[in-house]
C-alpha cells in the first residue's frame, strides 16, 4: 500500500498499559536496566518545558526514578513546583540551561535511551514520516519498532493472560489448553525474547517454566504442533542460550549454575511423552498424544488419516534432540516416518496430504501445497542442510518434488502472467484449481534456500556445483515472491487474506510457457494485475501468519535485493496500523482484511511472537545475525544448529527403485 492511515486508537493513561511503559522506560538505560518491577512513579513537571525538566532532573537528582513526561500528555504545573531547588534560583540561567537541553533533547541525543518508552499502543506516528536518515531507510531504526510491537504485544500477554496457552487480546482474557497450562506463547516466545535482548521478560518466562510448567497432565495435544512449538522452542533456547550466553543473558542459565540444563530438561521430559506417537502399527505417528499417558492417539477426524505434513515435521527437533541426548531411538523414530511416507511412491515426489497411521498408506489423492501438504517439502531440504549435506536421499527428494510442482502445479494468471502454486485436489490428473493458502508462501524462500545452501546467491555462483537448473530455481523463487507480495497489495488493509484464487487460463498453461510479469505492481486501484486476484469473503481473515515474511527474510538474505526488505516494511506498517488493540491490549488477527476499518477476530496467535515478529526482527537485521549457512529454522522459526552426525548417527534407509515419474519399480 502507498500510504497509511493513523489508528483511531487513542491511547489512555489511565490503563495498565501505562505500567508497562513505565517498565520499558525503566529498562531502557543505555548503561545498565533497572531491577525488575523498578518503574518510575512521580508525575511529571509542568510547562511547557515540563518533559524537559523531567529530563534534567534525572541529572540532577540521580536517585529519583521519575517517568519522563511523554510528548503527548498534557503539561501542567505540579504543586510541588512551587517549592523550588536551588538551582532554579537563578531564573534566566535555569531556563537558558533547560532550552539547550530541550534542543537537544528535542535533535535526538537521548533518542536510544528513551525510543522504546515514547512509542504508544495505537498511536504510531512514524507510520506517515517513516524511519530514514539521509534519505536511506534506516533499518535498524525500523528494527526497533519490531522489538517496541514484541514489548507490546508480550505485556498485553503479561498482563491479562499470563501463562494461559490462548490470548484474546481484545476482550483482555485467555484460556488454559490443559488444566495447568502448556506455555503455548511462554514456550513458543523464548528465542523471540533472546534474539530481541528482552531479559526482563525472558527471566519472567524462565521462572514460569521453573516453577510452573509440568507435563504430567491427562491431556491430548497435537503431536505436531506439540513438536514444532513446544519442543522445537525449548531446543532453540537451549541453543542459543548455550550458543550465545551474551544474547538477553540471565546467569541462572550459566554453565554450572542450577539453571542451566532447564530448557533441555524440559525437552526431554516432552519428548519422551511424544515417543509415544510413533508407536502405531505402521510407525507413521498418530496424530495426538496424552501426555501422562504415554499414549498415541489416533485422529479424531479424516477417517482417522494422521496428515502427511505433520508426519513428516518433526524430524528436525528430534534428530537434533538426538544428538544433545545421543539417544539414538529419538533419530531412528522421526526418521522412519519419512521412508513409510516415501515407500509409497507418490508420482513425481507430490504426495497427497492424508496418511494412515494404522497401515503407513496414503487417504484420496489431493495434493496440495497449502495446508497438511506444506511443510512435508520444507523439511526435506532441511534435513539435508541440518546435518551439513550429508544425508544426499533428502536432497534427492526435494529436487523430486520441486519438479513434480513445476510440472503439475506451476501455472501463470490470466492477465499480468503472475506465477502461482495451484492445487489438485482429486489427484494429478484431475483439473489445477487455482487456489493459494497464505502458506504456500513458504516457498519462495525454501527455494532459494535449497538452491544456494544458504549462501548468497552470488557465493553460491561461484561454486562448481552451481547448474543451470539453480539459476531456473532463483527466478521461480523471485516469481513467487512477487505473487505472495501481490496477495499482501491486493488487500485494503495491506494484509494478506488466509486464501487467495487467481484467474488463470482455460486450459492452465504449463510452466514451460513464456511469461512475463510486471516488473512492479503499481497502486492504482484499476491495474490490470488486480483483475487475477479473487478473495472470497470467507477467505478473507488475516490470521497474523508469517510465510511471506518468512521468504522475504530469505530472499533478502540470499540475494540481497533491497526491494524484498521494502515489500517487508510495507506489511509491518499495515499490521501495526490496522491490527492493534485499544487500551493496551497489543495486537489481535482479524476476520476481515478487506475492509477499513477491518473487522477483528480477538486472538493473538502464538506464531505471531514465534515467528512473524521474528522475521521482521531478522528481515531488518545485519545478516551476520543467525547467518544462513550456519543455522536452520524450523517450521515455526525456532533456530536449530547444522551439526555432523558423527558416528552414532546416520541415514538408516535407502528409497526403493522407482520409473522417471517416481513410481516404485
Amino acid at each position: 500500500m502507498s500510504a497509511f492511515s493513523i489508528p483511531k486508537n487513542v491511547p489512555s493513561f489511565t490503563n495498565p498499559q501505562r505500567q508497562l511503559e513505565d517498565r520499558l522506560w525503566a529498562s531502557s538505560g543505555s548503561v545498565s536496566a533497572r531491577p525488575a518491577g523498578v518503574r518510575g512513579g512521580g508525575a511529571g513537571a509542568g510547562g511547557v518545558l515540563g518533559g524537559v525538566q523531567d529530563r534534567v532532573d534525572g541529572f540532577l537528582h540521580p536517585n529519583r526514578a521519575a517517568l519522563p513526561m511523554y510528548k503527548d500528555k498534557p503539561y501542567a504545573y505540579a504543586p510541588s513546583a512551587r517549592v523550588r531547588p536551588l538551582y532554579r534560583k537563578k531564573r534566566v540561567c535555569g531556563f537558558l540551561g533547560l532550552f539547550v537541553l530541550g534542543l537537544v533533547w528535542w535533535t535526538g541525543m537521548f533518542a536510544e535511551h528513551h525510543e522504546k518508552a515514547v512509542i504508544k499502543l495505537g498511536q504510531w506516528g512514524w507510520l506517515n514520516s517513516d524511519v530514514k536518515a539521509r534519505g536511506k531507510a534506516d533499518w535498524l531504526k525500523r528494527r526497533k519498532r519490531v522489538v517496541e510491537a514484541m514489548e507490546l504485544s508480550w505485556g498485553a500477554y503479561e498482563r491479562y493472560a499470563w501463562g494461559r496457552d490462548e490470548f484474546h487480546p481484545m476482550s483482555k482474557d485467555g484460556r488454559y489448553m490443559a488444566p495447568k497450562g502448556l506455555g503455548w506463547i511462554i514456550i513458543d516466545s523464548l528465542d523471540t525474547l533472546m534474539l530481541m535482548n528482552m531479559t526482563t521478560q525472558l527471566t519472567h518466562a524462565r521462572e514460569w517454566l521453573s516453577k510452573s510448567l509440568t507435563w504430567d497432565q491427562d491431556q491430548d495435544v497435537n503431536t505436531f504442533e506439540t513438536t514444532i512449538r513446544m519442543l522445537g522452542g525449548l531446543l532453540s533456547a537451549h541453543y542459543l542460550s548455550t550458543e550465545f550466553p551474551n544474547m538477553a543473558p540471565i546467569p541462572d542459565d550459566d554453565p554450572g549454575k542450577p539453571g542451566e540444563d532447564l530448557y533441555l530438561e524440559k525437552a526431554k521430559d516432552l519428548a519422551d511423552r511424544l515417543m509415544a506417537a510413533f508407536e502405531s502399527p505402521s510407525g507413521i505417528p498418530y496424530a495426538s498424544v496424552n501426555l501422562a499417558k504415554f499414549q498415541g492417539i489416533t485422529s479424531h477426524a479424516d477417517n482417522g488419516a494422521s496428515s502427511t505434513a505433520e508426519a513428516a515435521t518433526l524430524q528436525l527437533e528430534f534428530k537434533y534432540l538426538a544428538k544433545l541426548t545421543g539417544e539414538k531411538d529419538f533419530w531412528d523414530k522421526a526418521e522412519k516416518a519419512i521412508k513409510l511416507i516415501d515407500d509409497n511412491g507418490a508420482t513425481d515426489g507430490l504426495v497427497p496430504i492424508f496418511i494412515y497411521a494404522t497401515t503407513g498408506e496414503f487417504r484420496g489423492e489431493n495434493v496440495r501445497l497449502g495446508s497438511r501438504g506444506d511443510s512435508y517439502y520444507e523439511y526435506l531440504i532441511k534435513q539435508y542442510l541440518q546435518t551439513n549435506g550429508k544425508e544426499t536421499i533428502y536432497q534427492d527428494m526435494w529436487r523430486e518434488a520441486l519438479h513434480g510442482v513445476r510440472k503439475h502445479l506451476i501455472t501463470y494468471t490470466e492477465h499480468s502472467q503472475l506465477t502461482i502454486i495451484g492445487e489438485r485436489p482429486s489427484g494429478l490428473d484431475s483439473d489445477l484449481s487455482p487456489k493459494m493458502d497464505h502458506l504456500v508462501c513458504f516457498m519462495p524462500g525454501t527455494i532459494a534456500l535449497a538452491a544456494t545452501g544458504g549462501l548468497t546467491e552470488k557465493e553460491a555462483r561461484k561454486l562448481p556445483t552451481w547448474t543451470k537448473q539453480d539459476e531456473a530455481d532463483m527466478q521461480l523463487a523471485r516469481e513467487l515472491m512477487q505473487t505472495c507480495w501481490g496477495m499482501y497489495k491486493y488487500m485494503a488493509t495491506g494484509l494478506a487474506a488466509e486464501i487467495t484464487y487467481f484467474k488463470i487460463h482455460d486450459p492452465p498453461l504449463p510452466e514451460s510457457a513464456p511469461h512475463m510479469a510486471p516488473a512492479e505492481l503499481d497502486d492504482d486501484p484499476d491495474a490490470k494485475w488486480r483483475k487475477d486476484f479473487d478473495v472470497r469473503p470467507f477467505d478473507s481473515h488475516n490470521l497474523q501468519r508469517p510465510e511471506t515474511v518468512e521468504s522475504l527474510f530469505y530472499m533478502w538474505r540470499i540475494t540481497g535485493d533491497v526491494k524484498y526488505r521494502d515489500w517487508g516494511w510495507e506489511m509491518f506498517k499495515s499490521f501495526m496500523n490496522y491490527t492493534t488493540v485499544e487500551e493496551g491490549g497489543g495486537f489481535t488477527s482479524l476476520s476481515n482484511a478487506n475492509v477499513i476499518p477491518p473487522e477483528t477476530r480477538d486472538n493473538m496467535e502464538s506464531f505471531w511472537l514465534a515467528e512473524t515478529l521474528k522475521y521482521f526482527y531478522l528481515l531488518f537485521s545485519p545478516d551476520d545475525l543467525l547467518p544462513l549457512d550456519k543455522i536452520v529454522l524450523n517450521t515455526e522459526a525456532h533456530p536449530l544448529p547444522r551439526f555432523d552426525m558423527g558416528p552414532l548417527f546416520e541415514t538408516g534407509w535407502a528409497r526403493s527403485p522407482r520409473d522417471k515419474d517416481g513410481k516404485l519399480v
